[in-house]
This record gives C-alpha cells, sequence and structure tokens, in this order.
C-alpha cells in the first residue's frame, strides 16, 4: 500500500498525495514543514513555492 502526505496550505490545501512506500522513505511530518514555513515569515503572498523534494526522504 503506498503511503500518503498531506498538503499543509495554499489553493489544494488538505488534499492527501500517495508516495512510494519504499523501506527507508520518510515524508517530512506536516508539524516540520509548517514550522519552516513559519520560520520563512507570513509576507509571501503572491509567491509560489514548490517542495521539490517533498515525500523523498531526500
Amino acid at each position: 500500500m503506498p503511503g500518503q502526505i498531506r498538503l499543509i496550505g495554499g489553493h489544494w490545501k488538505r488534499i492527501q498525495l500517495q508516495v512510494a512506500d519504499k523501506p527507508g522513505l520518510r515524508p517530512t511530518p506536516d508539524r516540520v514543514r509548517e514550522t519552516l514555513f513559519n520560520w520563512l515569515g507570513q509576507d509571501l503572498s503572491g509567491l509560489r513555492c514548490v517542495d521539490a523534494v517533498a515525500g523523498t526522504g531526500a
């Protein structure tokens, strides 16, 4: 069964994406990703951000 990660913000907030279920693959928890963006600041209006390594374990 594939694993899942949940988008935590933006237009597709709360959507679940399937990720490969491989040994050693540990997607970053929601709470950690949310904390990272809180540190980056709140003035990201109008900007787009792609987490290119979301769920890859990189």
